[in-house]
């Protein structure tokens, strides 16, 4: 058996899959299907496709109730958890309030931009009736970016799995599947970064199988007068939320990590003492730069 390791683009990130294969061709193989499973789920969740089920959600969902498939289903099912579980915090109605935060023209919008789109904010307010989804409000939107990502990371290892190989890992955009430990029985060493110095490692985690996400402030920010503003916004204020810098969590798969990392940043101050509520594996770091591990 020898390594092999894949790179590739997808999600608007880059990607890499690395696992063990008998030979090249029948690596090349898992690798090509592997990749091409996350581009299908790529092409049916983004937000920036015209041509995406999440596309025409947002078109049309507002106007009658619409029947999904059982993979979207199972999605809009889970985000409904997380909403429930976060107290309103994990919403996949949220991504309207983009329209008032720009993180690239390096201002802070306005309050009443920002009030403006409140009224377009709330899961609850939406109509979810397996099948059938009905968005109330004309300019409501769906936007799967919380979990889409991860979601493909399993899905990758999955199919990796299926095709027979038994180690390896899928690294999404820094969110990992690790579906079998080294051949050895050695974990893989995954790299977490420090949230002030992106070339400097905070701790590398022996991984044996399960999820790794990472939800954190410095991948899209603004900073304005010595103030930090996470790409992360509470969307029951419409705000960056504040208390932890960056949360990294450990769990059975990328997609329950990254969910728990996310809203663990959403709870901001409370968000240490959630994390340490699921009793699964934790690094983050506060607003004060402390680092907090849940690893034991």
């Amino acid at each position: 058996m020898r390594l092999f390791h894949f790179i590739f683009d997808a999600m608007s990130c880059s990607n890499e899959l690395r696992f063990f294969a008998p030979d090249a061709q029948a690596a090349a193989d898992v690798a090509q299907a592997a990749i091409a499973e996350v581009r299908r789920i790529e092409r049916r969740y983004s937000r920036y496709r015209d041509d995406s089920i999440t596309s025409m959600f947002n078109r049309t969902a507002c106007a009658q109730p619409l029947e999904v498939d059982a993979e979207t289903a199972a999605l809009l099912d889970y985000a409904d958890h997380c909403h429930r579980q976060s107290e309103g915090r994990f919403d996949i109605t949220s991504g309207v309030l983009r329209r008032a935060w720009n993180f690239k023209n390096g201002q802070v919008p306005a309050q009443t931009d920002i009030d403006a789109l409140l009224p377009l904010v709330g899961w609850e307010k939406a109509s979810w009736a397996r099948p059938f989804l009905h968005l109330p409000l004309p300019g409501m939107e769906l936007d799967f970016g919380g979990i889409g990502k991860e979601y493909a990371a399993d899905r990758a290892a999955a199919i990796c799995r299926e095709m027979g190989c038994a180690h390896g890992f899928a690294n999404l955009g820094g969110d990992l599947c690790v579906w079998g430990a080294q051949p050895d029985g050695a974990p893989w060493l995954i790299g977490i970064r420090d949230p002030d110095d992106g070339g400097r490692m905070l701790a590398r985690l022996p991984v044996y199988s399960g999820g790794l996400a990472t939800s954190g402030d410095y991948a899209r920010c603004l900073e304005i007068d010595g103030r930090r503003y996470s790409h992360l916004l509470d969307p029951r204020s419409g705000w960056p939320v504040e208390g932890l810098r960056c949360v990294t969590v450990q769990a059975p798969n990328c997609m329950l990590a990254g969910s728990l990392s996310t809203i663990a940043m959403l709870m901001g101050a409370q968000g240490l003492h959630w994390l340490r509520a699921t009793e699964l594996p934790f690094l983050a770091v506060d607003s004060l730069g402390k680092m907090h591990s849940g690893f034991e």
